[in-house]
């Protein structure tokens, strides 16, 4: 079985879990015998590829039209030209632009247009900032391409940015399409969506042959917001990967105060204000607390001030996005971990803490909760239950000592094998029933 995956993070260049997740399920498929193709806009050399096959589609050659135009004079017959290194005209209707490209302009338009064709590459980054839509659309186009390259049975799309590529591929192989939902608009906007990508979530989903969720909670999301068939739509949970010798580093806190973390963007869909406003509810109670904010994003800046505003700034720190080994040690010293998600489809971060022997509370409203028995659960909403939580474990050395053995043991039996298991099969399934 070879599977062409098509992704838009891989470490060590992630900036969320979605990389996390992909590294994970990709060395699990292996394991399974699974031949994988994984494509990332961007291949930089330095991933940890294992056993499979990383295309950058910043590498594949495609066919590149350029067109140049320009305005007629009436009272001269020179015209000038410019260059343009995509399929744009100014000033054109959409009809008017394909008939341009289809050589069907009418003789009354004072422009004309020449098109030459080349091959070569097109310059990706990845990464989610300006551009992401252009980045999105060319990384369809080169799907086209590396689906005529390559040999595969299935297609298997990681989120949203990614489905347009799998739709592509389907159509020039045939193949069987499964798109993987780590996350939904609903997920990081609320109900104020961006339309451009909902759309695009919808048309992968009601493309693909199969959708997979990474929870429950997901899956009813893709149902009732989506109007996916329930048929269609499987939820296979995530894991977390064994601590192997690397990540079985160790640190030792060099100070007597207990430590909260809080790890992940600093975003709408994490819940970050939650954690701030539970910090100074335990620090009017207990003094000797330090609270970690760990992550980067949009609301950043509005909790510093926040934090200020609260009095809280002594005992409340910052310090923006950690990867690799930093996010060890961050674990390693922290007296409890705190997921307070608005709307969370998972939720990794948790288990990562749980393996490294560190309670976790985490909101109601996670994947994750729907899977874990020994941890703390509370509306994200409810910060004096948030609150009463943080300082019961951080007092009571018993109830930290129980949640960090139960927890440690729980944790264990969750594995990406599981997960890689469920979607060989649905892997199996799609290729029987073509």
């Amino acid at each position: 079985m070879k599977v062409l995956m098509f992704g838009w993070e891989f470490p060590p260049h992630i900036s969320g879990g979605l990389g996390t997740a992909c590294l994970g399920l990709t060395k699990a498929m292996l394991r399974q015998g699974v031949e994988i193709i994984f494509v990332v806009p961007r291949a930089y050399g330095d991933e940890n590829q294992n056993d499979m096959q990383l295309v950058g589609a910043n590498s594949i050659r495609v066919k590149i039209n350029r067109y140049q135009f320009g305005e007629m004079e009436t009272k001269r017959s020179n015209l000038q030209y410019v260059t343009i290194g995509a399929n744009l005209v100014p000033y054109v209707s959409e009809e008017e632009y394909f008939d341009i490209i289809n050589n069907k302009v009418s003789v009354d338009r004072q422009f004309k247009v020449h098109a030459a064709a080349s091959t070569g590459t097109i310059d990706l980054r990845g990464g989610y900032g300006g551009g992401l839509m252009n980045e999105v659309s060319s990384y369809a186009y080169i799907a086209e391409e590396i689906a005529k390259q390559f040999q595969f049975d299935v297609i298997h799309a990681h989120d949203w940015m990614t489905y347009d590529a799998g739709i592509a591929a389907k159509q020039v192989s045939g193949k069987p399409l499964v798109v993987h939902v780590h996350a939904t608009e609903f997920d990081r906007s609320g109900m104020h969506v961006n339309q451009v990508v909902y759309d695009m979530e919808r048309r992968g989903m009601h493309c693909a042959d199969k959708v997979l969720t990474v929870s429950n909670l997901t899956r009813n999301t893709v149902i009732n917001h989506y109007g996916v068939p329930e048929d269609k739509v499987t939820t296979v949970y995530n894991g977390v990967e064994a601590i192997g010798a690397k990540s079985s580093l160790h640190f030792e806190k060099s100070f007597d105060d207990k430590v909260v973390t809080f790890l992940g963007r600093i975003t709408y869909q994490k819940g970050p204000e939650y954690f701030l406003e539970a910090a100074a509810k335990v620090l009017q109670r207990k003094k000797n607390v330090k609270f970690v904010m760990a992550g980067s994003g949009d609301m950043l800046e509005k909790m510093m001030w926040r934090a200020a505003e609260l009095g809280i700034s002594k005992n409340f720190f910052f310090t923006g996005f950690l990867r690799g080994d930093d996010v060890i040690h961050m674990l390693s010293i922290s007296d409890v971990y705190v997921m307070p998600s608005v709307s969370e489809p998972f939720g990794i971060s948790p288990l990562e803490a749980m393996r490294s022997n560190v309670p976790v509370i985490i909101s109601k409203q996670s994947g994750v909760a729907e899977v874990l028995q020994h941890a703390i659960k509370v509306d994200f909403w409810d910060v004096d239950s948030m609150a009463d939580a943080i300082y019961g474990i951080i007092s009571y050395d018993a109830l930290g000592q129980m949640f960090r053995e139960y927890g440690k043991k729980e944790v264990d039996s969750i594995k990406w094998d599981n997960a890689a298991k469920r979607i060989k099969e649905v892997y199996k399934n799609l290729s029987e029933n073509r």
